[in-house]
């Protein structure tokens, strides 16, 4: 990774110490595109070297050069106000000249990355290591190198006998639908049954929704904002009473993250399975349960 400043007379790459065997993970940009970053866990070390050069025949005064490591969140509706939960800084040259290429190691011993890299609605949560080469009369010069962070938590407790809940229309439709569990690991697989009791509407289809809810602010100025992250069809064509659906649904493949609750006082992400229903007439009838999703390995 590279970046042009001083009208293309620097440019500035970084290497990570454990190089080829560094580990990667893909995650997608603001701008849709798939880029693939270096990966952290809390506690990692973050080491390498900052290569800065000036281009052929420049000379480059600077007030000295800085390494730092950054953990940002960022409200989308208070952007210009970042809230760093981690500023790490090294002041690495001091005040000179810049006439030919200069690699400057760096090491961050067991940096604490308590949250991970989360992207969503109307919070980003993002980790960098920021370039900084300063210079007087405002040319100061700034490059970040993304990297991404990713916690194996302990799975938690899976206590009680599951989701059992019941959903209806009085005189009209009467469903019980039951997960064996509450608690997923983001490569698990739910598994549940539907039971019609009552069937006095004609139901087109059902399936089954992955929803994810951001909470993001506190008191009055909390945003809530739910999004559909996958939608899997159970049935296709009228159910008759006494009938049972299985349900078996895959979590591996879709962008899902953790449950977030509270995350540095500023944003939470919750999950729900939504069960929908819906008629000839394209009237839809659901009932959502929250469930909690965790990592168990990265």
């Amino acid at each position: 990774m590279s970046f042009f400043g001083l009208g293309k007379a620097v440019t500035m790459d970084l290497t990570y110490a454990a190089g080829p065997t560094q580990r990667t993970a893909v995650v997608k940009s603001d701008q849709g595109s798939l880029d693939t970053l270096p990966l952290f866990t809390d506690g990692d070390t973050v080491a390498g070297t900052v290569h800065i050069s000036p281009s052929p025949g420049k000379r480059v005064d600077h007030l000295g050069v800085k390494i730092e490591v950054l953990g940002q969140i960022e409200l989308y509706f208070d952007r210009g106000n970042a809230y760093d939960f981690v500023s790490l800084v090294r002041e690495v040259t001091a005040p000179g000249e810049l006439t030919a290429p200069m690699s400057v190691p760096f090491e961050f011993k067991d940096v604490q990355l308590p949250h991970e890299t989360y992207q969503g609605i109307n919070v980003r949560l993002r980790y960098a290591v920021r370039v900084t080469m300063q210079r007087s009369y405002g040319n100061t010069v700034a490059q970040e190198f993304r990297f991404l962070v990713r916690n194996a938590g302990i799975p938690p407790q899976l206590d009680g006998p599951g989701i059992k809940m019941e959903v209806g229309i009085e005189d009209c439709l009467h469903i019980e639908f039951e997960y064996a569990k509450a608690k997923y690991h983001l490569k698990d697989v739910v598994v549940g049954k539907i039971f019609f009791l009552l069937v006095r509407i004609k139901i087109k289809h059902m399936e089954v929704e992955i929803r994810r809810r951001e909470s993001t602010g506190a008191g009055s100025n909390t945003y809530n904002e739910s999004e559909t992250i996958a939608k899997y069809e159970v049935m296709d064509g009228a159910p008759v009473r006494g009938e049972s659906i299985p349900v078996r649904l895959f979590l591996s493949p879709y962008d899902l993250t953790p449950t977030y609750k509270n995350v540095s006082d500023r944003f939470s992400v919750k999950y729900y399975l939504n069960l929908v229903l819906v008629d000839e007439e394209d009237r839809r009838y659901f009932k959502q349960q929250e469930i909690t999703l965790y990592r168990h390995e990265l």
